[in-house]
């Protein structure tokens, strides 16, 4: 497996690469936590998370927008009250790119921290 995945960085994706195939897909999911689901009919990945709080919630998206900012790569989020749905798909390639694999591990990691 490829160095840890919190530890790379995204490289810009302006397409012309192919999307990772299914057997890299499942390898990558094995470092990822497991509820992370992968949908292979939409080529995506996806979470959620639930948070006891508002204000919770939106501090966890908040943080996620902010990893999105410096990492250069963006997930769909949808935020409710105490829960926020994050889906991450490179739309450059059509499908699933190790950038995705790379946000949602430092998402986990977030995730865990008590924000």
């Amino acid at each position: 497996m490829p160095a840890i995945l919190t530890e790379r960085k995204c490289e810009p994706c302006e397409g012309g690469v192919e999307p990772l195939a299914t057997d890299a897909v499942r390898e990558l999911m094995a470092a990822l936590h497991a509820d992370w689901k992968y949908d292979e009919a939409r080529s995506l990945i996806f979470r959620h998370l639930e948070f006891p709080t508002f204000a919770r919630t939106m501090g966890f998206a908040n943080a996620i927008g902010w990893l999105s900012s410096v990492e250069g790569h963006h997930p769909q989020m949808t935020i409710n009250y105490g829960s926020c749905d994050i889906q991450y798909r490179t739309t450059a390639i059509d499908g699933l790119s190790d950038n995705d694999f790379i946000c949602a591990a430092k998402v986990d990691l977030l995730a865990k921290m008590e924000i």
